[in-house]
């Protein structure tokens, strides 16, 4: 149900785990955009639930000292950034709050004290991969409706939020840096100028679909364009654009993709000029990083989160380490020089390649991976052939792990445990499941996406 209802004077109290700012009115619980906890602001419900309402901002009485002025010209649009409105030292102590609240209310576990928060020297422009999406439906600004004027309607941009057939066009994007914006508007401009079709999801055809930008620390530059439309000679025309107007980029490569989604893990990439891939550098590692390889989206905090779980490892240098949710292999390289031995395990068979190249890249000899789904990979079997662990670290996805996964974990019991997470609501509900094998001795919570509620949090655990 949508309403254009106005409630005046509403106090904003504190956060939700989704980033909206909270309120309440007629005793029901409002979730509203584009306030900041302080505020004193009139909201207009833009939709009701049995439980509560969802609202925006409409009016601001009274400024709460956390609120600063949003810096990009897109906030409050795009889905991007949605805290920018908010002082840095602010979204950091309400990060915090949100690990603390989730540790302390879904587990029944005596918690040490959270560690103050590690917050970002960069809190713009401290990406190093974003993902474009050509569109010929551009976003309009209600202005522009009402205006009844035409307008131009192919963009380049980011996904109106819940809206899959909406883009809204980019100007200016303050999370990579300048390269990544300047590669962005002179392709939109080159392609409207030589008239080239912009993708048209519903219908599902055009030439060009889906543009990625990816930087490393040591100035390489990727670029991948994907077409749908298979014109080699309108290919050729954007490739060639791209590789004589912006000499910076180090790995220019494209795909033709007719599926129904942007995924390109299935697809082949065809390098058009450079490289096949970027370096990454940390501690003096190097990491190759393919177009379709995962690496983390902030280089500099990934550094600082590694350092965390690294420190809470304490390693000799007779350990075993198992590295679970490897991924391309990043944590287990970086560690492999303080143990005697690393396991990682990563059930995309493609990041292991990677993880296995790194490892040759750096000289690196006592790391071993492995390809597989977690649950069935990690048993007694794995334990027999590879040793029984000493440390466990472990990064899943957001959804957390598999309750085998947990349950191989309790029954394995490595001395100590690392639980590394971007979702501290699946870890609580994890380490509630290990109680009664781990007791929890530290937790670190680390900021790799400022200007967001997202949060990474690193918990050391000890067997019992």
């Amino acid at each position: 149900m949508r309403s254009s209802k106005v409630i005046e004077n509403v106090e904003i109290t504190g956060i939700s785990a989704d980033g909206k700012s909270v309120g309440r009115a007629d005793n029901l619980v409002i979730f509203i955009s584009g306030a900041t906890p302080g505020d004193l602001v009139d909201v207009q419900i833009t939709g009701k639930k049995k439980k509560f309402l969802e609202g925006r901002t409409v009016n601001i009485h009274r400024a709460s000292v956390d609120r600063t002025e949003p810096f990009c010209n897109h906030f409050g649009i795009c889905g991007g950034c949605k805290w920018q409105h908010m002082a840095y030292d602010a979204q950091l102590r309400h990060k915090q709050q949100q690990v603390t609240d989730n540790l302390t209310k879904l587990t029944t576990i005596e918690m040490p004290p959270v560690s103050k928060i590690l917050g970002s020297e960069k809190q713009t422009f401290y990406r190093n991969k974003l993902e474009y999406t050509f569109s010929n439906n551009r976003w309009l600004t209600k202005e522009e409706i009402d205006s009844g004027k035409e307008f131009e309607r192919n963009a380049l941009g980011f996904h109106i939020p819940k809206r899959f057939d909406k883009i809204l066009d980019i100007d200016k994007c303050w999370l990579q840096s300048d390269i990544s914006n300047d590669i962005r508007n002179g392709l939109k401009e080159f392609a409207r100028a030589n008239e080239m079709s912009f993708f048209d999801i519903r219908k599902q055809h055009g030439l060009l679909r889906n543009l990625i930008i990816r930087n490393s620390i040591l100035d390489d530059v990727m670029v991948l364009v994907q077409f749908f439309d298979r014109d080699q000679k309108a290919i050729d025309l954007v490739m060639a654009y791209l590789s004589n107007n912006f000499p910076k980029i180090t790995a220019l490569h494209y795909v033709i993709n007719q599926k129904g989604n942007e995924s390109i893990y299935d697809q082949e990439v065809i390098t058009y000029a450079g490289e096949d891939y970027m370096t990454e550098e940390m501690e003096g590692l190097k990491f190759k990083v393919g177009p379709k390889s995962f690496y983390q989206t902030n280089s500099n905090q990934a550094y600082e989160l590694y350092k965390v779980a690294r420190d809470f490892a304490s390693l000799s240098g007779d350990e075993i380490v198992y590295d679970l949710y490897t991924g391309t292999g990043t944590i287990a390289n970086f560690i492999a020089k303080d143990a005697k031995k690393v396991v990682g395990v990563e059930s995309v068979p493609e990041a292991i390649e990677d993880a296995k190249m790194n490892s040759t890249l750096n000289n690196i000899q006592n790391c071993t991976f492995y390809a597989g789904d977690m649950k069935d990979v990690l048993n007694d079997n794995f334990v027999n052939v590879n040793g029984h662990p000493d440390v466990i670290i472990v990064d899943p996805p957001r959804a957390g792990m598999h309750q085998q996964v947990v349950e191989s974990i309790a029954r394995i019991k490595p001395d100590k445990l690392i639980y590394v997470s971007c979702n501290p609501a699946t870890q609580a509900r994890d380490i509630e499941l290990l109680k009664e094998s781990f007791e929890v001795i530290k937790i670190q919570p680390v900021d790799m996406f400022p200007q967001t509620q997202h949060v990474e949090n690193v918990i050391l655990l000890k067997s019992k």
